[in-house]
């Protein structure tokens, strides 16, 4: 078992693509996803923390919103790129466990942690990762233990933190279409619906890319499927919450037309 549990430090990550013809349309898409992303959050960030006027707890959120955006991306992200184009697609233990512990820390942080500490004991008798990036169920799949315990637990907890999540957002939206309702005026349902109806297509987004992942790692047959959902999960959110909260947001709006103003009277 010993020997089993030092098999190797070095890992071998599975292929993002099925064919090297895809390898060049998908570096470049995945590409501009990214710097799309970092170019916008980073953007929503200068501008809130240069403006005064928007140093307030509304826009704080905002600013949460976009590090978020831009940690989780580039965890996971600037790497596949590089495997992309690589012939040897090798990382070692740490950095692997490292990069699970940084993705699931995007979600939860809380979840990671007690995930981390269960892989850390498990022997390893593989080194092949059957993934191009690495996350819990992809290490767990590195034992030559059962892991079942962990499958439960993992599945277990997934249950409740969706079940808590929607039914906070559930709640929260009957109470507000109870008091659009009841008030019945245009304005302010007109507001709700422009504000409520882009937040829940972003929620529903993530929620929907993180189940999937999760269900397609318990079957084989849709390896490439799984791997571009779990990404899409990275990058729609991200590239979609400066445009939807950000650009809704009539102060940060004005902002920007006025940047946008001053640039072209100088020119």
């Amino acid at each position: 078992m010993d020997n089993m549990s030092t098999y190797s430090n070095v890992l071998h990550l599975e292929a993002l693509v099925p064919s090297e013809l895809f390898v060049i349309p998908v570096f470049f898409l995945m590409l501009l996803a990214y710097l799309t992303l970092l170019v916008s959050n980073i953007g929503v960030l200068i501008l809130i923390i240069t403006e005064r006027s928007l140093h307030q707890p509304m826009y704080l959120l905002f600013c949460n919103l976009s590090i978020n955006d831009i940690t989780g991306s580039s965890v996971l992200l600037p790497r596949l790129l590089a495997d992309l184009v690589s012939t040897q697609r090798l990382i070692t233990y740490g950095e692997c466990a490292t990069q699970v512990f940084m993705i699931h820390m995007f979600g939860t942080a809380s979840h990671v942690l007690l995930i981390i500490m269960a892989v850390d004991r498990l022997s390893r008798c593989r080194s092949y990762v059957m993934n191009s990036y690495c996350d819990n169920a992809a290490l767990f799949k590195l034992s030559c233990e059962d892991v079942s315990v962990n499958n439960i637990y993992g599945l277990t907890f997934t249950v409740v933190l969706f079940t808590f999540s929607i039914s906070s957002i559930a709640f929260t939206y009957t109470k507000i279409a109870v008091v659009c309702w009841t008030k019945k005026s245009k304005d302010l349902n007109s507001k709700a619906m422009q504000t409520c109806a882009s937040h829940l297509v972003l929620y529903l987004v993530m929620m929907w890319t993180g189940l999937i992942t999760i269900i397609l790692h318990r079957f084989s047959n849709y390896p490439y499927l799984r791997k571009l959902i779990h990404i899409l999960f990275y990058v729609v959110p991200g590239n979609l919450n400066p445009v939807i909260y950000g650009l809704q947001s009539k102060a940060l709006r004005q902002k920007i037309v006025q940047i946008f103003h001053r640039k072209v009277i100088h020119e």
